[in-house]
């Protein structure tokens, strides 16, 4: 049995969640953004106490390793950065847009691919496709949206679009084959993706691991 800690500070909502394996422990999460950092230690302390465990029993630490907010996604790292230094265990980096992914995946049944969008102002998007498994098609990249956002996909296949972005989308995106999903993703999701990685001894470099920021200056719009 694997105690890991899921660390997800990238997105709006912070949250931070405990599980044995890929069973869920406890969930505890933060809606204010300005204030992740601050929230983040006494809140591992608190899950901890709540579930009986020792800091000492961790087997990993997981964190969303981005796309998503800046700051957030620093604050999320460093803290998993050190307690994994602290404790000698494992750092597990998980894709932020993976996590989304999977929050909507129960209602994936009806369509061919999974699109999680985190918004990034203005009409701006971090995005990525995988198709309803989570193999990845299309690795995270930022785009403009407009009318034409995924239209060559969109002619044969359908998508379910989901993630902050994705209300964004449907304002712009009429097509027949555009679905779309608002459950919000956090750390139990996170959790989901974890346990795989940890049972594959998919580890980050502990030293050299960084957040994925994918933030790109435009020349031109990116369509998909």
């Amino acid at each position: 049995m694997a105690l890991i800690l899921n660390i997800d500070t990238a997105l709006e909502s912070a949250s931070i969640c405990l599980a044995s394996d890929d069973n869920i422990l406890e969930l505890s999460t933060n809606e204010n953004q300005k204030d992740h950092a601050a929230w983040l230690h006494s809140a591992i302390a608190d899950l901890l106490k709540k579930t009986g465990k020792s800091i000492n029993d961790l087997d990993a630490v997981a964190v969303s390793i981005g796309p998503g907010s800046y700051t957030g996604l620093r604050v999320g790292l460093a803290s998993a950065k050190g307690l994994c230094y602290a404790l000698n265990i494992p750092l597990l980096a998980v894709s932020t847009l993976k996590m989304i992914a999977i929050a909507a995946k129960e209602k994936s049944n009806v369509v061919t691919y999974i699109c999680p969008l985190i918004d990034a102002r203005r009409m701006e998007v971090f995005t990525s496709l995988y198709d309803r498994s989570l193999n990845e098609i299309n690795a995270p990249f930022a785009m403009i949206i407009d009318e034409n956002s995924f239209a060559n996909i969109l002619a044969s296949s359908k998508i379910l679009f989901c993630g902050s972005g994705s209300k964004k989308l449907q304002t712009v995106i009429k097509s027949e084959n555009a679905l779309f999903n608002y459950e919000a993703a956090n750390a139990s999701h996170l959790s989901q993706l974890s346990y795989y990685s940890f049972r594959n001894r998919e580890f980050a470099d502990l030293a050299y691991a960084e957040p994925l920021y994918i933030k790109e200056f435009y020349s031109s719009p990116h369509k998909a």
